[in-house]
């Protein structure tokens, strides 16, 4: 499972650090990384990293958010700088993880609210 940390409450231009640690396995993780989600609409990639750190970002959030991972700790991380309101959404992490069955299946924490406002 994946358990997430961090998010809450952030005045424009602050930070937030959220943290997602792959807990109850041992298998190979590939890609990581974070959607997030409004109401009504479609979770949409914010974030993601490869095993080898290749990272890719959406468009508004470039240069404000980095993404990172570590393979020891089985752990991603998300440093969001310079927030913005329209930021505040459920932020769920996901790992590629593959099986014993050699088969790669996507895991997703439980997401955690991320609320930017004065």
């Amino acid at each position: 499972q994946l358990v997430e940390s961090g998010g809450g409450l952030a005045q424009p231009g602050g930070s937030l650090r959220l943290s997602c640690a792959a807990e109850g396995t041992h298998f190979e993780i590939y890609a990581m990384g974070w959607y997030r989600q409004t109401p009504g609409n479609q979770r949409e990639l914010v974030a993601g990293i490869a095993r080898g750190g290749n990272t890719r970002y959406l468009d508004s959030v470039k240069d404000r958010f980095t993404i990172t991972r570590d393979n020891a700790k089985r752990t991603v991380y998300f440093e969001m700088n310079n927030l913005k309101p329209e930021d505040t959404a459920v932020y769920f992490c996901y790992a590629d993880i593959v099986d014993s069955s050699d088969s790669t299946n996507r895991y997703w924490g439980q997401g955690t609210q991320v609320t930017v406002s004065s």
